[in-house]
Order: C-alpha cells, then sequence, then structure tokens
C-alpha cells in the first residue's frame, strides 16, 4: 500500500515554480491567486528566500506547490491508500482526500498562516532541532529549563524540535547537550509552533475550520495530533484547532502508517525533508519525494517495480468486466448533479455534473455503485469521478 506524504513550512525554496511553469498542473497556480487574493506566481517564481521565510508566503507557497506535485501524480494514475502532512501539510492531506476543496484548502491555509503570523507577533518566539538525544530525555531538558519552552515536534529518532520563548530554548538546548545531545541547530522560523504561544491564532482558526466543514473520505488521514487515522469530516474541526498548540507527531504517524501496512511512502511537494524521517523511523519502508516535473518518470518507475499484477478472470474467451469508471472530460472543480446518487440507474449520455463549464456525461448504461470524487475537488483530465455496475 501507498501512502502520500506532504511537507510543512520550511521546505519551501526561491524559484521552486520555475520547473512547472508550461506543465499542465501549473494551471492551479492561478486558481490559488484567486482565492488567495495573492500573486502565487510571483511568489513561485520571483521570492526571495527572505520574503518566502515570512510565514504567510511559506505556508501558502508550500501548499500550492505540493498540490502541483500531487496533480501530476494523479494524471498519472498513481492514488494512495492513506495521506498525511507535517503540520502544515496537514492540510495539503486533506484536500488532497477531498475532506476540504481547493477553495477552502487555500482559504484556510491563508487564515492559519495570517494567525499564525499575528500570534508570533505578539507572543515572540523561536525554534531548535535537537539532534542525537531520545525523545523523552529532550522533554526532560526542557523541564529543566523551567521556562517557557516545550517538544514541538516529534520528528524522528534522534530528531526533535522544541520551541518557546528565546531564552527557553536557549537553556533548553544547554540542558539537551549535557544531556548528550550531538547538536542543537536554531531554526529560521517566525515564532513558536506548535506551543502554548499559539493559543491565540488557534482560536481565531477554529471558526474558518467549522465554516469549511471537513467531509468524510475514502482514503483517510493520519492525524499529526493523535497518530491515528481519521475518515470522518467532523473529527477535523478539533484535530486541526489542536494541531497549532500541539507538538507534531510526525514519528508516531509514520509508525501507524507501517502499522496499517503502508509500504510505500511517496513525498509531494519542495523540499525531500519527510523521506529522510522516513528513513530514520522505518527500517523496511520503500521511499520517494517528488518535487519536479523531471521526477514524475523516477516515480512511475518506482511504482511499478513494486506494483502487484492483477490476476485477470476468464470463462473461455470471455472476460466478465461488468464494473466501468466514468472519467473527467476536463480538469477543474468537480460540482455533482443532485439528482444521480449511488443506486441510481441510468442511461447513455447522463449527467453526472459538471467541471466547470464541461459537463460529465455517462458513456454506459448501468447502476451507479459510487462517487470517487466529491462536491467541490478539484480533479484532472481523466481522473475518475464515479464507478457504476454494467446492467
Amino acid at each position: 500500500m501507498l501512502a502520500f506524504t506532504f511537507p510543512g513550512q520550511g521546505s519551501q525554496r526561491p524559484g521552486m515554480g520555475r520547473p512547472w511553469v508550461g506543465h499542465d498542473s501549473w494551471e492551479l497556480v492561478a486558481d490559488a491567486s484567486e482565492v488567495a487574493g495573492r500573486d502565487v506566481a510571483r511568489l513561485l517564481l520571483d521570492a526571495d528566500a527572505e520574503e518566502l521565510k515570512d510565514t504567510r508566503n511559506a505556508q501558502l507557497t508550500t501548499f500550492v506547490s505540493s498540490l502541483m506535485v500531487l496533480d501530476a501524480a494523479e494524471r498519472l494514475g498513481i492514488e494512495p491508500s492513506f495521506c498525511a502532512g507535517h503540520s502544515l501539510g496537514e492540510y495539503t492531506a486533506l484536500t488532497a482526500t477531498g475532506a476540504l476543496s481547493f477553495d477552502d484548502g487555500i482559504r484556510l491555509v491563508v487564515e492559519r498562516a495570517d494567525a499564525m503570523h499575528e500570534a508570533g507577533s505578539v507572543n515572540p518566539g523561536t525554534m531548535a532541532a535537537v539532534l542525537g538525544l531520545d525523545d523523552d530525555q529532550v522533554e526532560v531538558a526542557c523541564r529543566l529549563a523551567d521556562m517557557d519552552v516545550w517538544v514541538a515536534n516529534f520528528n524522528a529518532p534522534g530528531q526533535v524540535v522544541i520551541a518557546g520563548s528565546p531564552e527557553g530554548v536557549e537553556k533548553a538546548g544547554t540542558h539537551a547537550k549535557e544531556l548528550g545531545a550531538k547538536r542543537v541547530m536554531a531554526l529560521q522560523v517566525s515564532g513558536a509552533f506548535h506551543t502554548p504561544y499559539m493559543s491565540s491564532a488557534r482560536d481565531r482558526l477554529r471558526a474558518a475550520i467549522a465554516a469549511a466543514a471537513p467531509r468524510d473520505t475514502e482514503v483517510p488521514v493520519v492525524s499529526n495530533v493523535d497518530a491515528i487515522a481519521h475518515d470522518k469530516g467532523d473529527e477535523w474541526s478539533s484535530l486541526l484547532s489542536a494541531q497549532l498548540s500541539s507538538p507534531v507527531r510526525w514519528k508516531h504517524c509514520l509508525l501507524s502508517l507501517a502499522d496499517a501496512g503502508v509500504t510505500g511512502l511517496v513525498e509531494l511537494g519542495p523540499g525531500g525533508v519527510l523521506t529522510g524521517m522516513a528513513k530514520r523511523t522505518l527500517e523496511n519502508s520503500r521511499t520517494i519525494s517528488v518535487a519536479t516535473p523531471d521526477e514524475l518518470d523516477k516515480l512511475i518507475e518506482w511504482v511499478g517495480s513494486s506494483a502487484p499484477v492483477a490476476p485477470v478472470q476468464h470463462e473461455g474467451e470471455h472476460l466478465f468486466a461488468v464494473e466501468r469508471l466514468i472519467v473527467s472530460p476536463a480538469a477543474g472543480v468537480f460540482t455533482p448533479v443532485g439528482d444521480v446518487r449511488p443506486g441510481t440507474v441510468i442511461d447513455v449520455g447522463r449527467v453526472l455534473g459538471h467541471i466547470g463549464d464541461v459537463e460529465v456525461r455517462s458513456p454506459f448504461a448501468g447502476r451507479i455503485e459510487n462517487y470517487i470524487a466529491v462536491e467541490g475537488e478539484r480533479v484532472t483530465s481523466r481522473q475518475p469521478i464515479a464507478w457504476l455496475r454494467a446492467e
């Protein structure tokens, strides 16, 4: 089984959009700019490292970049059994699975980044990576500091991030070295993320999450808060709210994916940081990161090298094939019609919904078994929309 993983803030790079200009998936950038009211293309192409470090720019560009890579992977017909994302990447995972629509995902990321930026201005803080020390010993270092400092990310064995006041982080770092840490490395961030310093952002974001009303999904998303796979939309309001001021349990998310039977992890988005964490955490998993169009061929080969061949059932020379996929005729946001539901029997040519102004018509007659795309989901050309059983 495959899992798609999506990176968080800090993975952004100057010029990370340039390889995608001219690719079909680049069209997402214009859509994102319209929803966000920002020139996302300029940020992806021309912003320097200092401008991208701003939380409001870092989160939006990383989110859109990851969705571009996802869009390209989906055009290849590659689909996951689970999704997960690191911090901001959790919003990408929820958009990827249809729990959030593309527009709602953009709006929530913009609101989240603004709220976190403001919280960081009110309560200035910082973060640091502690390398080469066990999780419990890092927590001991934070307690010994006796100041505002907490564990913010459990990333991988021997890789933990602490956050809090600058003085607290410095003191905890000193104690971590005394306890045996190989290195304590300051991170270039604008706040103490995933700590109580983000409480005001949590309060502000709670209403925006409720308004987005996350939906149930076919593909579960493993949450940063509890490292449990969730497919019920009503559970995400509290999880996303709690995520802002709770530690990201990424190591535990990876272990949960492995326990669920996932053997292949595909990181979609800029950077490649999550792939390194997966290699440190899971000994027997296969990993790959995809950030540019040139790496899509590598992804096809990687998937093909491990994909089992499904047996084809025959009786004499006759192939029994009664299930049919209805695919999208265009790229865009899917809106289903209201009178075609699972169980509805349809004729050839029946309209199931629209992709923008383009009708989605069934080339088959039969009984609708279920929808694969959900209302508000951004789909690609030839992406499956629904499946039916021929009658």
